[in-house]
């Protein structure tokens, strides 16, 4: 994949993996493609680490269901250990806890807590808000039942990345609006907070490995006949008040048509009143979260948000 910009040698693994992913399919090839591309990066369990799959009977707002998660457990772990529940992407319609599998043992091993990787339901069958709703669920669940996990509800946070970002930034307006739970810090990497696709950097990366059309697309598989959408829990980056939210770490890809949803966030965020850090991940593109054992530079980009959440955690 030739690309017109100077693009980091560490990001030739992921964007090999990019090139196989199928571009136009039906929904179910897709996903199935998607996690092809995960598993092109995966590695094996850190020694020690538990993992397992559960299924959470969660109060969601259109009604009682039972939902997937993936539990994480490093080895560092404390029987009282912090959390990070983790929203995959996946442009709302694909992704599953298999396509996230790599970033959320991931997060569970530089961090030294417990994650959890979670399986929403996704677009277009079925559509905004039951994803999300489903997320907000799992980590209210989650919150509720800590001490069935062995971890310390007064340090748990959620990371998404890309439409997992979303989800991540809709979990703590949510959680502020709706009374809990507390989330002690949130990451969002390379998130996706508009339907509105008009800043510059949709112009000037339209052609990025992903594209504007492609988020475009996205979106309208999302919200259907509901776009353009006023609502924060859609569209954080469109929510009237952002005070009061949990701090934030907000990581953008230079080389990516979403650069300008993070970097205007972010300064909302911080005009808001929150403790925010920006942080943008030169000359690499959308997914360098996967790109962790590729080179140190994409490692390093890995570690930022980590350690974000261990200062949280030691603070707490």
């Amino acid at each position: 994949m030739n690309l017109p910009w100077p693009v980091h040698p560490d990001m030739r693994e992921l964007l090999a993996a990019k090139a196989a992913v199928p571009k136009e399919a039906d929904p179910q090839t897709l996903r199935a493609g998607w996690t092809s591309y995960a598993n092109a990066l995966q590695r094996s369990y850190p020694p020690g680490m538990e993992v397992r799959d559960l299924e959470l009977d969660c109060d969601v707002a259109d009604g009682p269901r039972k939902i997937r998660v993936r539990l994480y457990r490093s080895a560092a772990a404390s029987d009282a250990a912090p959390c990070v529940v983790y929203l995959h992407g996946g442009a709302f319609i694909k992704g599953n806890l298999d396509s996230g599998d790599p970033i959320a043992w991931g997060i569970a091993d530089y961090v030294g807590c417990v994650s959890f990787g979670v399986e929403y339901r996704l677009a277009p069958e079925h559509p905004f808000p039951a994803g999300v709703e489903d997320c907000y669920a799992v980590v209210s669940y989650i919150s509720a039942h800590a001490a069935e996990f062995g971890i310390d509800p007064a340090k748990l946070a959620v990371w998404g990345d890309s439409a997992g970002g979303n989800m991540a930034a809709a979990c703590c307006l949510m959680a502020r609006d709706r009374g809990g739970p507390a989330i002690a810090a949130q990451v969002l990497v390379y998130p996706c907070l508009t339907d509105e696709l008009t800043s510059e950097s949709y112009r000037t990366y339209a052609e990025a490995p992903v594209t504007t059309a492609s988020i475009d697309r996205a979106w309208s598989l999302y919200l259907g006949d509901r776009r353009p959408t006023n609502n924060p829990y859609a569209a954080p980056l469109k929510a009237t008040d952002l005070s009061n939210l949990p701090p934030a770490h907000v990581h953008e890809a230079q080389i990516d048509c979403l650069a300008d949803d993070s970097v205007q966030y972010a300064e909302r965020l911080k005009a808001a009143g929150n403790r925010v850090v920006l942080r943008r991940a030169k000359d690499m593109i959308h997914g360098f979260v996967r790109a962790r054992f590729s080179g140190p530079t994409a490692e390093a980009e890995f570690d930022a948000p980590c350690k974000f959440l261990r200062e949280i955690f030691a603070g707490v």
